[in-house]
């Protein structure tokens, strides 16, 4: 990092409240803006190109061009992020999936019919992500006092639930209003406000640079190697990744709103509006109270209540209690990202952010995209029912190997234990 102040503020000078660190609402704001662009532009492009090909698989290819260039590129981003300064690269990442968005809008305006050129942008896309999620991670630690971090993690999480709920609403609507070409343009104002609003953020907390490992291999698998020797966090992350690849019912939301629950599209689309809304109300509540005492313990229960909440979902055929279950885990499943997220940039050098954080959503990101697999290839086999309850017990199961594996997370009470 090219920024150099202290890690915290002094003792004699007075805290102020969240809210009025300056550049936290900014910072936040600005990541709104670029969230709600993602989102919508995930709705309208799945939709342009099944109109395109009216074939299922166009939409996997859809996932795949995004997923790809990501997974490539993380570890170097990491290394990128921990070198360079963070709010520019973040700028950097917003310009270029900007650039996507208006590239996407001169798609639209000129009616292409290929889908190629649609793959070619979203590749485009997915890079830019790369450096976008380590370099977010790492600058939030940069803005707000480490004493404020927790709240500050958890505030943000939840406002980007509001995103993720309104975007794909928001993007129906303009597409319905003016098709891509609207969608894209606001998509692409959306990214222009992002950048405008992260303009005067200013970095206050950000350490001296440290010495850097000579060889970019060396650099690159640095944040492995440091998670490998963290027990806190490798545990965290470890956990967190098998309870999704596990227990998310997300792929299976479809069948069981079509042939479980007989709701329709409707139904299913208030099925996964629960879980975001589970865990946006979570997340609030954590930012105001937070977790004071026994954090590791509260993950691990966390992670067990996620479980049986996909259980219930899993054998229930009455709609408001399978809606009940989807928000009771997505506010358990806040729970255990809050945790998980306070304790490794509590826990992680701040000249090491950006490797640990790209490490980390590596193994969450591919998390997600096998878990969707577990559950669609488990549902071909052996129907929906069994692959979630099957999903929801090895959930359980790791929670109980892991309090086993990992008592030093266990174990940790106050966040800055994990110093």
């Amino acid at each position: 990092m090219n920024a150099a102040t202290n890690n915290d503020l002094s003792s004699s000078e007075p805290l102020l409240p969240l809210h009025r660190q300056s550049g936290f609402l900014s910072f936040l704001l600005s990541r709104l803006a670029a969230v709600f662009a993602m989102q919508i532009q995930a709705v309208v492009v799945a939709w342009q190109v099944y109109d395109i090909t009216r074939d299922p698989m166009a939409l996997a290819y859809v996932g795949l061009a995004q997923f790809l260039p990501m997974v490539v590129l993380l570890l170097p981003a990491g290394d990128f992020v921990d070198r360079f300064s963070r709010k520019r690269i973040l700028q950097l990442s917003w310009v270029v999936q900007g650039l996507c968005s208006a590239l996407l809008l001169t798609l639209s305006l000129n009616g292409s019919q290929s889908v190629g050129g649609f793959y070619a942008v979203l590749a485009l896309f997915g890079a830019a992500r790369a450096f976008t999620g380590p370099a977010l991670q790492s600058l939030l630690p940069n803005i707000v006092p480490r004493s404020q971090l927790a709240s500050a993690i958890a505030l943000n999480s939840s406002i980007m639930k509001i995103a993720v709920i309104g975007g794909p609403l928001l993007g129906g609507i303009l597409y319905g209003l003016g098709g891509g070409s609207l969608a894209y343009s606001v998509c692409l104002g959306c990214f222009i406000a992002a950048l405008i609003l992260l303009l005067p953020v200013p970095i206050r907390f950000a350490e001296a640079a440290k010495t850097l490992e000579s060889t970019a291999v060396k650099r690159f698998t640095a944040g492995i190697r440091y998670i490998r020797h963290q027990p806190i966090i490798l545990g965290a992350i470890s956990l967190d990744l098998f309870a999704v690849l596990l227990g998310g019912v997300v792929a299976l939301l479809p069948i069981y709103a079509q042939e479980v629950l007989h709701v329709g599209p409707e139904g299913l689309g208030a099925l996964r509006s629960a879980i975001a809304v589970g865990a946006l109300l979570m997340g609030l509540y954590l930012g105001i109270r937070g977790i004071k005492r026994r954090a590791g313990l509260v993950m691990f229960i966390a992670v067990v209540i996620f479980g049986v909440a996909n259980l219930v979902f899993a054998l229930s055929t009455i709609f408001w209690l399978s809606l009940v279950a989807m928000l009771v885990a997505g506010a358990a499943d806040m729970i255990s990202v809050y945790v998980r997220m306070t304790l490794i940039q509590l826990a992680t050098p701040d000249e090491m952010r950006g490797r640990v954080n790209a490490v980390n959503m590596l193994f969450i990101g591919s998390s997600n995209e096998l878990g969707e697999f577990r559950a669609g290839s488990m549902a071909a086999w052996f129907g929906a029912v069994p692959a979630a309850v099957i999903g929801g017990v090895g959930t359980l199961a790791v929670v109980g190997a892991w309090m086993k594996l990992f008592p030093t997370l266990r174990r940790v009470d106050r966040f800055d234990d994990a110093r």
